[in-house]
């Protein structure tokens, strides 16, 4: 703990520092990679692994069984439509729930029976219906529009509560990259994208946007009073703003994901609430991309953004220049020969 505690001071007074912004190509190339290698993993897999709420198809519920085998209902498909794919999941204690491609009334019937055999179960213990696809484009469209809505609004308060654009734009990039990263991880591994999943999406944007708000908060805390400061440039100060915040990123990130994991591995892994798994699995996905993206991708972002201003671009070469030459007083003549000439 004391270790710890030693280790976050010294990273608040700068004693220890990793260089987020000055490496920023590194970063940015690596996000780049990843972003590619999943997006392009996905389309050799095939696109994504849609639920049968997107492509429909039919769904067999069968309760109160006593052997949750999902072998079992897959089985029962595969016995009356050899080539069809079939997924049975656990959803919850003694229920089990088998989805495959649309199937006519008679080859319901069949894998009804089958279930019934399989499972042990009575008749009225297997239920069937058909999902359409047009709820899950339904509920796709109302995501997008959400997601666009829900940007514009991020986009507008952030910048007028940090009284700049750049870091509002900064901001909304990162977000738009943890989206796609997830959903790129989601299909390059062949996690199955359901509504639960879809909106387990957009509750990540929540959680990204709270650690994007506590970085940047210090950033411009850091940042406001730059005549104080003679000798960090613009982006050594948003450097140590996220080193000064990167111990409460990874405690608060890892008080988000443990209970998420423990739903996730222990709720719908062990205990066998299928249920849960799909929007706990892109929730979990969700707050690590998130965090690693404010980390490396939005502070130095937001430098790349203001390094280029006059008045950031003329003190940061004050302050090169009294570095280079070790005369403190170069930076204290040139403000006050700039202060005279203003």
């Amino acid at each position: 703990m004391s270790r710890l505690a030693t280790w976050g001071n010294e990273l608040y007074t700068g004693k220890t520092s990793y260089p987020f912004v000055h490496k920023w190509k590194t970063w940015f190339v690596v996000a780049l990679i990843l972003l590619a290698a999943a997006g392009g993993i996905t389309a050799l897999r095939g696109g994504f692994n849609l639920g049968i709420e997107f492509r429909g198809g039919s769904e067999f519920t069968v309760s109160a069984v006593e052997n949750t085998d999902p072998l079992i209902g897959e089985q029962a498909v595969a016995e009356v439509i050899p080539e069809a794919e079939a997924t049975a999941t656990n959803i919850a204690p003694g229920t089990i729930r088998v989805q495959t491609a649309e199937l006519t009334d008679e080859q319901t019937l069949q894998v009804a029976s089958n279930l019934e055999d399989g499972y042990n179960v009575s008749a009225d213990q297997v239920t069937s219906n058909f999902v359409g696809p047009t709820w899950g484009a339904a509920v796709s469209e109302q995501m997008f529009i959400g997601l666009i809505v829900f940007l514009v609004l991020v986009a507008l308060y952030l910048a007028f509560y940090f009284r700049t654009w750049k870091m509002s734009a900064a901001a909304i990039i990162g977000l738009i990259y943890v989206v796609m990263l997830t959903v790129g991880i989601y299909g390059a591994v062949g996690f199955e994208v359901t509504p639960p999943a879809i909106i387990g999406f957009l509750l990540i944007l929540s959680y990204s946007l709270y650690d994007t708000v506590v970085v940047f908060d210090k950033i411009r805390e850091n940042t406001q009073r730059l005549e104080e400061d003679r000798t960090r440039t613009f982006s050594e100060l948003v450097n140590l703003a996220v080193n000064q915040t990167l111990v409460r990123s990874i405690t608060t990130s890892i008080v988000g994901i443990l209970p998420v994991g423990s739903i996730l591995f222990i709720g719908a892994g062990l205990l066998g609430a299928g249920t849960l798994r799909d929007i706990s699995l892109s929730i979990f996905v969700g707050i690590i991309v998130g965090t690693v993206a404010t980390l490396f991708i939005q502070a130095p972002l937001y430098a790349l953004f203001r390094r280029n201003d006059d008045s950031i671009r003329q003190r940061d070469q004050r302050i090169l220049r009294q570095r280079n030459t070790g005369n403190a007083d170069i930076a204290l003549d040139d403000e006050a020969s700039t202060n005279t000439a203003t």
